[in-house]
């Protein structure tokens, strides 16, 4: 009888115990959701997994950006990802180069959300998915604004874009005519690279710029291509970001840059391991949350 209280004792014990630690986390998520909701200035920037591609949302308070739009394959995942989000209108539409990866699916984004204004830099690509593209902005009377390296975008008091390439007219590779912009919101900052190269790269680093940035998109989906060691080192990131796909015919991320990554200890997220990747910014502290 004695064995038989002892042993519903401790299984009691072990339920409490499971029970306390479950409201704890529970208690814990909500603390900061329910913060993050009490701070109406912040920021989120959306990671979204479209494959081996690219498409990131910065949701902030009244105004929102998008930067690429992922293959065209992924249209409806992005379209339902927007709407989850409550996206109705998009401040700032950026292509940072175009390749189908990066603009596959525009068109549908400007044809289904209000568009303020739409950057893009001058080249262009015989194919379907930028004629496209093309035809949705003429039918929507947008036009194609054009950047060059250090032109600025104040988007609001906290908000602000910095463009740091591309710095020429003539590259022999698309990739390096990618809009590379390092985005500031108060005392925190992310950069983002499109596919650009180490060419462009190395453009960017003889400017002698602030490129310190919490975050970093890596280049060309993590390709060694981009993310030289001396890239990373100037722009010292905390985190690190690639976006691609699942056993990718690229083997993107590539061993080498996650090699460079580990040797300047900077922490590594990957869209084809983590999925959706969503860092939350109040301008001090950035915390990586889950929906």
């Amino acid at each position: 009888m004695l064995k038989n209280s002892t042993r519903v004792f401790k299984l009691l014990a072990i339920s409490t115990l499971i029970l306390s630690i479950f409201l704890l986390v529970f208690s814990f998520k909500l603390k900061i959701h329910t913060d993050k909701n009490l701070d109406k200035n912040f920021i989120e920037v959306h990671f979204i997994d479209v494959g081996q591609g690219d498409c990131t949302l910065i949701k902030g308070n009244k105004i929102n950006l998008l930067i690429d739009s992922g293959s065209k394959i992924y249209k409806d995942k992005v379209i339902s990802y927007l709407k989850k989000e409550n996206i109705k209108e998009i401040h700032l539409l950026i292509a940072t180069h175009p390749h189908e990866d990066h603009i596959g699916s525009m068109s549908y984004i400007i044809d289904n959300f209000k568009i303020h204004t739409f950057y893009a830099p001058k080249v262009q690509e015989n194919t379907p998915c930028f004629y496209s593209m093309i035809k949705s902005l003429k039918n929507k009377n947008l036009k194609i604004n054009s950047v060059k390296a250090l032109d600025k975008i104040n988007l609001s008091k906290d908000l602000k874009c910095t463009i740091l390439g591309p710095n020429s007219s003539n590259y022999s590779s698309l990739n390096n005519y990618s809009i590379v912009m390092k985005l500031k919101f108060k005392n925190t900052s992310f950069l983002f690279t499109g596919d650009a190269e180490n060419i462009s790269e190395s453009e960017i680093l003889s400017k002698n710029l602030d490129l310190k940035a919490n975050v970093l998109k890596l280049g060309h989906h993590g390709s060694n291509t981009s993310s030289t060691e001396s890239f990373l080192k100037e722009v010292s990131p905390n985190i690190a970001i690639a976006s691609c796909g699942k056993n990718n015919p690229f083997n993107h991320p590539s061993i080498k840059v996650i090699q460079r990554l580990k040797k300047e200890n900077i922490h590594f997220l990957r869209t084809d391991i983590d999925g959706d990747i969503i860092i939350y910014s109040n301008g001090k502290n950035l915390i990586r949350i889950y929906k």
